[in-house]
């Protein structure tokens, strides 16, 4: 009894609210039809206060205020506005047919609030829905806005939408059976995904081409391409359903800030690909400022009202689609053979852009023209901008084989030229080389003689004292090394003042001339025979050497130098004392061994001449 009562009380509702509804016509669903449109049964009401309820638009006073949807042809597009808007839709299901599961469409992906009040056989739904809620809150998976209606063979009932958004308000309402719905899903995810294959495709052989060839103008592209697909991922409704959807409020402004980003990369690859700085430098400048106001339209979202952004965005892309086309036209006048492809390619999208831009503005219908406008013109671009691309790379092949031949031909006369004057080079080098060659001989011979100068005592031929100090220094070194000893023999000839000053310089220097070849002959060939100056010798013995044979060589020494010495002024006899001292025994640096043997000289000295001397324990204290 309660049953029937309800169900009658049902009929009764729906009678009362029906009947208002019928301004806007009754659609008739039909099972066979693919969808259908429902614009056409549409009524609206503005809310400009946004405060309205369901209660409230069902009652007399704002009923009879629904007006039929103003349209020409085409879905409903409101464009922006801060008002909600409610829509009311009367249905009637087929009076002799099983299906009676219908799905009423919302197929604009990019709307903030949606709430939807349906009478079904299960008396009223509502649901609650729009891109600021994550998707699993959806009532049905899908990348538009889906209500499930459950309805009997012949029940007529009313739906009511009511839709609050910050971007354009987009009103698409389609009606489905479930089974038509998927078959055309499926056709539509299929091409999308065959688009967005493109989009990748291209941004990866761009990228590709970047790697190999540095060029800015394929990094611009593919950034151009990322930024463009963010958007139109997010108007697809593909971003909330498998990239960000359980981030809503990126979702939400992914739209603009995907398109303000489209807009400057797209800025700068024009720029690059039209060599705009070079040909065209207030376009250039332009075209700069254009792109600055896209990237601070990227970011504007974390400042402004998303709706004016969305705006103002919109009017930056039909500026953005002008400018753009009067600059390639520029450049195809002034022979810029880029410009051409680019023209074709750029022209596509841009009309693209133009008309989702006005389709946003409200200045165009919505329909699947409009809708897809970017899609269709970016697919279209991205093939005929394959185009542009490997004819910027065919013409510059051409202007490398263009340089080429020019050089080659350069080449070639050169060639001729320097034939002619090749002999007389080749014999001007010779010349040179056998200059070179006698200047390098006597730079040899000159570095010869300055190093025995250098090193050489000029009176006797023997070592001086630097290149005694530096055989002292070797000495020293050995001795570390070979754990042997070596001598120093200091040898100062006895009563040679009194011969040099009684015969004159020439007979000392003729006897210092032969001291030093009696010295030589009783040297070793690894000896050092050197003159300190003076009357003063030095035989340096390395090690290692035994001080028996030593003291022996000291004894020849004296014998040799005994014999009498025959100069202009007469026969001369001479002596020698000498002083040994032993390395490293004696010392460990030139200073301190010629100090050493110095001093057991002059015990030689002291003991009568004529005789040699070794260091005594108190010479080697410091």
């Amino acid at each position: 009894m309660w049953r029937v009562l309800q169900n009658c009380l049902l009929y009764v509702f729906l009678l009362c609210t029906v009947a208002p509804a019928l301004a806007g016509g009754v659609l008739r669903l039909d099972p066979q039809a693919a969808g259908q449109r429902a614009a056409h049964q549409i009524d609206l009401l503005e809310d400009p206060s946004r405060i309205l309820g369901l209660s409230d638009v069902q009652g007399p006073e704002y009923a009879e205020r629904f007006l039929p949807a103003s349209l020409v042809e085409g879905d409903i597009n409101l464009g922006y506005s801060k008002s909600a808007y409610w829509l009311r839709l009367t249905v009637q299901a087929p009076q002799d047919h099983i299906i009676r599961n219908w799905l009423l469409e919302l197929g604009f992906p990019a709307l903030d609030h949606i709430s939807a009040y349906i009478v079904d056989k299960h008396g009223w739904r509502a649901y609650q829905t729009g891109d600021m809620l994550t998707f699993d809150q959806r009532p049905y998976p899908h990348r538009h806005f889906i209500f499930p209606m459950l309805l009997d063979p012949g029940q007529i009932t009313t739906i009511y939408l009511r839709v609050e958004s910050q971007g354009t308000l987009t009103l698409p309402v389609m009606i489905w059976t479930e089974p038509a719905l998927l078959v055309y899903s499926q056709s539509a995810y299929g091409l999308l995904a065959l688009y967005y294959g493109m989009l990748l495709a291209l941004a990866l052989y761009n990228l590709l081409l970047f790697l190999s060839l540095r060029d800015p103008v394929y990094l611009a592209y593919v950034l151009f391409t990322v930024s463009m697909a963010i958007g139109q991922i997010s108007l697809n409704g593909l971003g909330n359903q498998y990239l960000w959807p359980d981030w809503p409020a990126w979702g939400n402004v992914a739209l603009p800030v995907g398109f303000a980003l489209c807009g400057a990369f797209g800025t700068w690859f024009t720029r690059l690909f039209l060599h705009t700085r070079q040909t065209a430098p207030l376009y250039d400048r332009v075209l700069f400022g254009l792109g600055g106001i896209f990237a601070i339209l990227a970011a504007a979202p974390l400042a402004l009202p998303y709706q004016w952004v969305a705006v103002l965005v919109s009017l930056q892309g039909i500026s953005f689609a002008v400018i753009t086309t009067s600059i390639a036209l520029f450049g195809l006048r002034a022979g810029n053979r880029s410009a051409r492809w680019f023209l074709l390619a750029w022209s596509l999208l841009l009309a693209g852009i133009l008309v989702m831009g006005a389709r946003n503005l409200g200045w165009l219908p919505t329909n699947m023209l409009t809708t897809h406008a970017i899609q269709i013109g970016s697919a279209l671009e991205m093939l005929l901008l394959s185009f542009a691309l490997a004819d910027r790379i065919h013409l510059a092949r051409e202007e490398k084989e263009k340089a080429q031949s020019e050089t080659l031909q350069a080449k070639e006369s050169m060639v001729s030229a320097l034939r002619q004057s090749e002999q007389l080079l080749e014999t001007r080098v010779i010349e040179r080389t056998r200059e070179l060659a006698e200047t390098n001989a006597r730079l040899r011979i000159s570095e010869a003689r300055l190093t025995e100068l250098a090193e050489r005592d000029p009176l006797t031929g023997l070592a001086n004292r630097r290149r005694l100090t530096e055989a002292l220094y070797q000495a020293l070194n050995q001795a570390s090394d070979r754990h042997g000893e070596g001598a120093l023999l200091l040898i100062d000839l006895d009563h040679f003042k009194p011969v040099n000053d009684r015969c004159g310089h020439e007979a000392g220097d003729r006897l210092l001339q032969e001291v030093a070849r009696r010295l030589h002959a009783c040297a070793g060939p690894m000896d050092t025979v050197a003159r300190l100056g003076g009357d003063e010798f030095v035989l340096l013995l390395p090690p290692p050497q035994s001080r028996s044979t030593v003291e022996t060589l000291a004894d020849q020494l004296l014998v040799s130098l005994r014999q009498p010495v025959d100069t202009p002024a007469g026969r001369h006899d001479v002596s020698a004392s000498i002083g040994i001292a032993y390395l490293p025994h004696d010392g460990h640096t030139p200073e301190e061994l010629l100090k050493v043997a110095d001093l057991a000289m002059y015990h030689a000295k002291d003991k009568g001449r004529d005789n040699w001397s070794r260091a005594l324990a108190t010479d080697t204290q410091p």
